[in-house]
């Protein structure tokens, strides 16, 4: 990452923010994704940065974010982070498109959102704030143009409690993001715009007053060349003869992240009526970070070139003997962060304490430069970085404790330092950096792990899910390594779910009863939980007990919903530790979330056998034979949820030849199964009752309606004549069927239809006239063959046409498994799958 260079739009940089212009005249090197080249491609990164940085500073915010579209064609990536320390926020890296949060809405419907307030936020995105539970507004808008959608910009800013966002705001921030819409729809060539690389880190300037003024400047933003006092080139080690510099010479000077918000600054100030002042950090002469002041406005000279020139000065913030004198008296160590962590200024005390030298500190990020802080300490930044109370907890260095208390500020964080006495037990917060052990138990962390658990476990589905949900999150929270999972059934306790312990150990507890002396048991028993700090204090405690090889600490919780007994969960720790009383409670609290979860599971498998059971006496078990036809038919499960759904096929002797029916019921579960068998009685009776295929199709749909089950259905119903191979089709809502000729070239057929049946009792439902030759094969389907989530249903389509095109002569089985057999790989698919294949001969066959 770097600003651009001479002749790389030096100078012409266009400002993104309200009363901005447009997009750029030319184009530089290849933005991301295009050709393979550089993924921090110069044009595309200083666009980006720009635009974050101009819409944090239209609506006021403290920080932001811009995510692009990736490679992944269901994921978005942060692009920019701007006023935020890039690894501290590494987990918002990525974001799904189809998940519940702000930005992933945003790009799908091409709509706004704005947050007023952190209830608002709550209300309306609990997942977001069960990650971030801090107290922070929030405006997201599309970066989009005509009907395309590049990505998301994002603004945080203070909270207003109820307050909405502004129409001024709204106005602003959704110029920035059509104005950066319209700029990539410019660069854009095949491929498409695409970011997969780290996010770009984008410093914002400061918001304080301005002290002190050194030098003056004058910049020429058309030329890209920039001139100075005295001062000013004292600052900067300059010579008069040097002059002028290239505008690229000066950002040199500053850190990439820095550089990007300087032209933003620069474009912004030139087009402001008013005087514009903010601060930022430039390295001077003597090498050290020096906080600089650019203040101007804008001044159109009557020279015959017309250029914009800004003037302005740089100022030194007086870091010097008066200030380090009096921050070295104080009896506690100090430590000065900006927006991105980095190190600024420290005192002596805070020298000493941390046992390193300034020289060695300044300019890094504060938990990379000091072997101090792990992860179990991020949630406290993130907390300090994102709103304005102060954060204190304890750490553990070396032989010493060191009490932290993290003061915010829009322009970055003090910390200040002093020794502390040992704790009478080690606080979770207060963990040696990379033991793993332990997490924050501050007041809002520990509110934060049950609720962040709770929304977790409100999506999942079955026991198994359940336990995937408790091993991503409960054990990275407390810096656990094993988990064992037992459910209650007839009195003994079965293993449900297990990770960490070593293979086969637990064999020995599978099925125990109520009546053993084991802490699994007894936690279960007596509605205790049960805490060992060491696996010898677990030993004294039950003696004889089998012990695995681990020495570390284990919590055994009831597992209880609303009184009833459901099992046990057992945590177990690399290390000994001690369990504060924080993360009792919130242990205790999370196993009743666990339990509940559980208990529903277990419903929800019950009711999905009964739908099972159901879907499978409803499906035919096998097919009539009929003269010059082979027909076959496969059903496949769907794999979210209950694995049961709606979808039907059948073939039916009507007596004026076969009926081949597919079907697909709305919805999931047993109502849906329940209608679907419903509709196939349904379509049967008729068949066979000699009416015709529109006859058929009207009264199912009359059905459907009347027995208002609140779902509606898809269907194509074809009748063949298999010795001449006419058929008369009709389709209600359905994918169009596939038609392979006997040449091998396949075409998606094109019959009339009318709407999924239930909705209107006097839809009309015409019929198409077809014909089938010899050796020709008819595909029909449901949408789970062909569907998957962010793609296009045709893309789909197509794909199953090449398939059958490409089959050949395999037999009829073959070729379905073949078809179902892709879809069968896929391990989360949300839909079930219906297939029905027939194949004409011109003998029997």
């Amino acid at each position: 990452m770097r600003p651009p260079a001479a002749g790389e739009h030096a100078g012409r940089v266009t400002w993104y923010g309200e009363g901005g212009s447009g997009p750029p005249a030319e184009h530089g090197s290849d933005p991301v994704g295009r050709d393979g080249g550089d993924p921090q491609s110069d044009e595309l990164t200083m666009v980006l940065a720009q635009a974050e940085a101009g819409a944090v500073e239209a609506v006021g915010g403290f920080a932001g974010g811009l995510y692009l579209r990736s490679r992944a064609p269901e994921q978005l990536r942060l692009a920019v982070i701007a006023g935020l320390p890039p690894q501290l926020f590494r987990h918002w890296w990525n974001m799904h498109v189809n998940r519940p949060f702000p930005h992933s809405d945003v790009y799908r419907t091409g709509q706004p959102v704005y947050l007023g307030d952190a209830e608002e936020a709550m209300r309306r995105y609990p997942q977001l704030m069960a990650g971030l539970p801090f107290p922070f507004a929030s405006l997201y808008v599309p970066i989009s143009h005509e009907r395309e959608c590049f990505g998301v910009l994002a603004v945080l800013r203070p909270a207003t409690p109820g307050v909405p966002v502004s129409d001024a705001d709204r106005r602003r921030i959704h110029q920035v993001g059509t104005r950066l819409g319209a700029t990539l729809a410019g660069m854009v060539g095949p491929p498409r715009i695409e970011w997969d690389a780290e996010p770009l880190a984008v410093t914002l300037q400061s918001l304080t007053s301005p002290p002190l003024r050194i030098g003056a400047f004058d910049w020429n933003l058309e030329a890209g060349t920039v001139t100075g006092d005295a001062g000013w080139r004292a600052i900067l080690a300059v010579r008069p003869e040097d002059l002028p510099l290239t505008a690229e010479a000066v950002t040199a000077r500053i850190e990439p992240e820095d550089a990007y918000g300087l032209w933003a600054l620069g474009r912004r100030s030139a087009e402001s009526d008013r005087p514009v002042t903010r601060r930022m950090r430039l390295q001077g002469a003597d090498g050290r970070p020096h906080l600089l002041e650019l203040t101007g406005r804008r001044r159109r000279p009557s020279d015959e070139a017309g250029a914009t020139h800004l003037t302005g000065y740089l100022i030194d913030l007086g870091a010097g003997p008066v200030v380090a004198e009096s921050a070295d008296r104080l009896p506690f160590g100090v430590c000065s962060l900006d927006r991105l962590g980095r190190i600024s200024y420290l005192n002596d005390h805070a020298e000493r304490l941390l046992g390193r030298q300034r020289a060695d500190l300044i300019g890094r990020a504060l938990w990379e430069a000091v072997d101090l802080f792990g992860p179990a300490h991020e949630d406290h930044f993130r907390a300090a970085m994102l709103s304005p109370d102060p954060v204190h907890f304890l750490v553990q260095h070396t032989d010493e404790w060191l009490s932290v208390t993290l003061h915010p500020g829009l322009d970055g964080l003090t910390v200040t330092f002093s020794s502390k006495e040992q704790p009478a037990y080690a606080p979770s917060s207060a963990v040696s950096p990379g033991t793993g052990v332990g997490a924050p138990a501050d007041r809002t962390v520990a509110l934060y792990r049950p609720v962040a658990l709770a929304i977790a476990l409100t999506e999942a589905v079955t026991a198994r899910q359940v336990s995937a949900v408790v091993t991503e999150e409960l054990l990275p929270a407390f810096g656990g390594r094993q988990l064992a999972i037992y459910l209650l059934s007839n009195r003994h306790l079965h293993l449900a779910w297990e990770t960490g312990f070593p293979r086969g150990f637990l064999n020995r507890f599978e099925g125990v009863g109520l009546d053993a002396k084991l802490p699994g048991v007894e936690t279960l028993t007596t509605g205790r939980p049960l805490f060992f700090e060491s696996m010898q204090h677990l030993a004294g405690a039950y003696p004889g007990i089998p012990l695995d090889a681990h020495v570390g600490a284990r919590a055994f919780l009831p597992l209880i919903a609303s009184g009833r007994p459901v099992g046990s969960c057992i945590l177990g720790f690399d290390q000994p530790r001690d369990f504060s009383p924080e993360e009792r409670t919130v242990l205790t609290a999370l196993a009743g979330l666990i339990a509940q979860a559980l208990e529903r599971a277990q419903r929800y498998d019950s009711e999905a056998a009964l739908a099972r059971g159901l879907q499978d006496a409803l499906l035919p078990h096998r097919l009539p034979v009929v003269e010059h036809l082979d027909t076959v038919g496969r059903y496949l499960p769907g794999t979210q949820g209950m694995e049961v759904g709606g979808d039907w096929y059948d073939v039916i002797d009507t007596g004026r030849g076969p009926a081949l029916i597919i079907g697909d019921v709305q919805g999931h579960g047993v109502q849906a199964a329940a209608t679907m068998g419903q509709l196939r009685s349904a379509v049967r009776a008729l068949a066979v009752s000699g009416h015709t295929p529109v006859e058929v199709m009207s009264g199912t749909n009359r059905l459907l309606i009347d027995l208002d089950p609140g779902l509606f259905a898809s269907c194509c119903y074809i009748v063949l004549d298999p010795a001449t191979g006419r058929a008369q089709a009709v389709r209600a809502g359905h994918p169009q069927p596939l038609l392979r000729h006997p040449d091998g070239s396949t075409e998606v057929l094109d019959l009339s239809g009318g709407v999924v049946l239930g909705v209107d009792a006097n839809a009309p439902y015409p019929a198409t006239e077809l014909t089938l030759e010899p050796g020709a094969v008819l595909a029909l389907f449901t949408d789970g063959l062909v569907e998957q989530p962010g793609t296009d249903i045709d893309l789909g389509i197509e794909r199953l046409r090449r398939t059958l095109a490409d089959m050949g002569s395999v037999p009829l089985a073959d070729a379905a498994d073949r078809l179902i057999n892709e879809a069968r790989q896929t391990p989360d698919r949300p839909d079930d799958i219906a297939l029905l294949l027939a194949a004409r001969w011109s003998t029997p066959a």
